[in-house]
């Protein structure tokens, strides 16, 4: 992550080296004092239709560069190395990596079925054209690939046609594993951006996302900004509420009045996608440990919730020594609004799970520490609980957080981020080692 001193660097006109490659939307500038990075400064201008349609909006590049800091903040927070590097509210300006080759091939996902998307993929009977705007579940979202060719109106690309043109972007060969990336990457993105806006009661219907390739690790990575222009928003579903590209797309005239309607939704946009990086729901693990020796187990529980971004509390109560105790630790927790999880860390006789899961309606996990002589006959009393109790068992501290995270992960946007990330990574993890291993 770049650091506000670098970000300032920027803004001195001799800092900066020379001008890289320039868009529609965007200038691209070496940097002089910040080695590695770029500068990415956009511009007040607006297009539709590959530039056919383009005008000034005043105060544009400002209003997308603010957009694209909250959604990278999202993103890196989610635990992923996306691209952008600066998450400074910097006016017009982000900072990517230098040594980004773009592949020059953007990809899309929809989630909702639109005219388009029917037009493009499949002959729909008349009862599922009845169906227009309903939800695609995660199994049915339609995805597909544009070859960014401005003379050639960014034609349609099959994933064959992307391996089959032998790519070879930043010295990485772009074949099945690295086209199988990108759609899992791009889905992933989507699914994030998705959950997020759900919290405001806007429907992301669509997105575009671009990749590239970082040339000194070989690492497939977002290659552009994702601001108002790379989606289709929908407040409350109602794509009469659009505060997206596409209501400049749909203008019949440009008129001032009416590019003043369009930058207002930008900025209803910049503004509220600011929301998407809290939360209001209040949560915490608290994690009762049947003795002191237990509380190097406790801390790696603790350590490991702070990875999903939640609170963790340590305590010691013997459900057999101090039962009265250890109800009236629980009731702390009880009652004050914020959503508990408890962990009970407790070998040889573990009563300390089951005396709470039998007085608590929040979920309660077992995560006995498993010791050197008695660890596998200890576990059974973990495992094995009288009738009417549900407590969960796992063995190892950070399986306790991860279920945990799970559980709050149904109500929590912030934290159903970073478990969708970790599935990411771990999935591109699994996909490069049976690459290389096949290679080999």
């Amino acid at each position: 992550m770049m650091n506000k001193h670098h970000s300032e660097l920027a803004f001195t006109e001799h800092k900066i080296r020379k001008k890289l490659n320039e868009g529609k939307t965007k200038k691209v500038y070496e940097l002089l004092d910040c080695p590695g990075q770029v500068l990415i400064k956009s511009k007040d201008q607006i297009t539709a239709g590959n530039a056919a349609r383009k005008d000034q909006m005043v105060g544009k590049a400002a209003i997308s560069t603010k957009t694209t800091v909250s959604v990278f903040r999202l993103l890196q927070e989610a635990g992923r190395s996306w691209s952008l590097r600066s998450v400074e509210p910097l006016p017009k300006c982000l900072s990517g990596p230098k040594n980004l080759a773009e592949l020059r091939v953007n990809r899309r996902l929809r989630g909702l079925i639109k005219n388009t998307a029917v037009r493009r993929f499949i002959n729909y009977t008349d009862d599922a054209l009845e169906a227009l705007g309903q939800q695609l579940d995660a199994t049915s979202r339609m995805a597909w690939q544009h070859r960014q060719d401005d003379a050639n109106n960014d034609p349609q690309w099959s994933e064959e046609q992307v391996i089959e043109a032998h790519f070879n972007c930043g010295g990485l060969q772009i074949e099945r594993c690295e086209v199988d990336i990108m759609n899992r990457t791009t889905l992933a993105v989507f699914e994030i951006l998705e959950k997020a806006w759900a919290t405001q009661d806007c429907t992301l219907v669509d997105m575009k996302v671009e990749f590239g390739v970082c040339a000194s690790t070989k690492e497939i990575l977002l290659a552009d900004v994702i601001d108002n222009d790379s989606w289709r928003l929908w407040p409350l579903g109602d794509r009469s509420l659009q505060k997206d590209k596409q209501v400049y797309r749909d203008l019949k005239e440009v008129t001032p009045e009416a590019m003043q309607v369009v930058k207002r939704n930008f900025e209803w946009v910049a503004e509220k996608v600011q929301n998407l990086l809290v939360t209001n729901f209040s949560k915490r693990v608290v994690v009762i440990m049947g003795s002191s020796s237990d509380l190097g187990h406790g801390q790696k529980i603790k350590q490991a919730c702070a990875n999903y971004g939640i609170p963790c509390e340590l305590r010691i109560s013997s459900a057999h020594k101090g039962t009265d105790e250890t109800l009236k630790i629980k009731a702390e927790y009880e009652g004050d609004g914020v959503h508990t999880v408890f962990v009970a860390v407790a070998g040889r006789s573990n009563g300390l799970g089951p005396v709470l899961s039998g007085n608590t309606t929040c979920p309660v996990i077992n995560c006995p520490p498993i010791s050197a002589d008695w660890g596998a006959e200890d576990i059974w009393s973990s495992l094995r609980m009288p009738s009417g109790l549900g407590c969960s068992t796992v063995l190892f501290p950070e399986a306790a957080a991860l279920f945990a995270a799970q559980i709050f992960g149904q109500f929590d946007h912030l934290v159903w981020a970073k478990l969708r990330a970790n599935i990411l990574t771990n999935w591109i993890s699994l996909k490069q080692a049976d690459k290389q291993l096949r290679n080999m």
